[in-house]
């Protein structure tokens, strides 16, 4: 593959490895994606609970405790489960032709349907509240894209990110899913992604820092010429969208906070085909990869035990989860 800094030229081989010249295939800069119009605020119904920002109010962050009592698991397991299941749902409806906005539709109905209130909904606060139930990031769309009329078309990747509330606390899980058939980068790209938060995953252990989630993670996505986002990361979770907990999926020896059991957090690293350098759109939220390269993203809720990580965002069927669902490259 060609050097991540180098401009390609319209005659030069695509970079997705297709052997066509990239005007032919993917010149980024006509295959970027542009903000389309914003469908109306969607309502919650009055009798389902909602949190302390749901009206637009500014979102007040108070102390919680990183450990969390065996109700407040039982809960996070629940509703959690509910996300991964609303993520399937969205997944199974990508496909060209159909817009975000129907993605969003069909998330939100879906969490009503269900009793819980859709977490991104007016998160931020007064100045930039969030207008939409769920997060679809498209393409070079790191995270935090705003769901809208643009078509998806053949090709695309979509990063669907679901949290909901449901008896008091939070579920939040992501994965990146295919509209049609995808190059073979763009597929490299959403198995290495999967393999990397498998990777995070696989060191959490009571006693060990939580650094070492973000250096399994960089390990991965190195050894396989990937970037690894930087500008966020992963985050305590419960009660509260985000806790003061950090997840960092590069390695940060700051972070010396030991994983004790009972600690709930989100590991959700967003790797890159080329440089993980973000831009931010004007709207406040849509980060994007300033190359225009794509990056894909999957994210799981999990608890720590004496056994490892406990998976608190596992659907009720895998069945149309690329997370269980995509195969190993050769």
């Amino acid at each position: 593959m060609r050097n991540r800094s180098t401009k390609l030229k319209p005659n030069d081989p695509c970079w997705c490895g297709s052997g066509q010249k990239l005007k032919r295939c993917h010149r980024i800069e006509d295959n970027r994606v542009r903000p389309g119009l914003i469908s109306n605020l969607r309502s919650v119904p009055h009798s389902i609970p909602s949190p302390s920002y749901a009206d637009g109010r500014a979102v007040i962050r108070r102390p919680e405790n990183r450990v969390k009592s065996a109700d407040v698991l039982e809960r996070m397991e629940r509703t959690g489960q509910l996300a991964a299941d609303i993520l399937i749902a969205a997944g199974s409806a990508v496909k060209p032709g159909v817009t975000t906005d129907d993605i969003d539709e069909l998330v939100h109905q879906m969490a009503i349907d269900n009793g819980s209130y859709p977490s991104p909904l007016m998160y931020g606060g007064p100045e930039t509240p969030y207008p939409k139930s769920v997060c679809t990031s498209v393409n070079e769309v790191i995270c935090h894209g705003i769901p809208d009329d643009r078509l998806l078309d053949e090709g695309d990747i979509i990063n669907i990110d679901i949290t909901v509330w449901r008896e008091g606390v939070h579920g939040d899980t992501s994965a990146t899913f295919y509209a049609g058939e995808v190059d073979p980068a763009s597929h490299r790209l959403t198995v290495e992604t999967r393999n990397c938060l498998l990777a995070g995953i696989g060191v959490v252990i009571p006693g060990q820092p939580i650094s070492e989630i973000g250096r399994a993670i960089e390990e991965h996505a190195m050894a396989h010429g990937l970037g690894v986002v930087r500008d966020f990361v992963g985050h305590g979770i419960g009660e509260q969208f985000h806790t003061d907990l950090q997840i960092a999926h590069y390695y940060h020896p700051g972070l010396t906070t030991l994983m004790e059991r009972g600690m709930t957090f989100t590991i959700e690293p967003m790797i890159t085909l080329g440089s993980p350098r973000a831009a931010l759109w004007d709207d406040g939220w849509t980060a994007v990869t300033a190359d225009g390269l794509r990056t894909a993203q999957f994210e799981h809720t999990v608890q720590v035990t004496d056994e490892g990580a406990h998976i608190l965002t596992e659907p009720t069927n895998r069945a149309g989860h690329p997370f269980w669902e995509l195969q190993d490259l050769d």
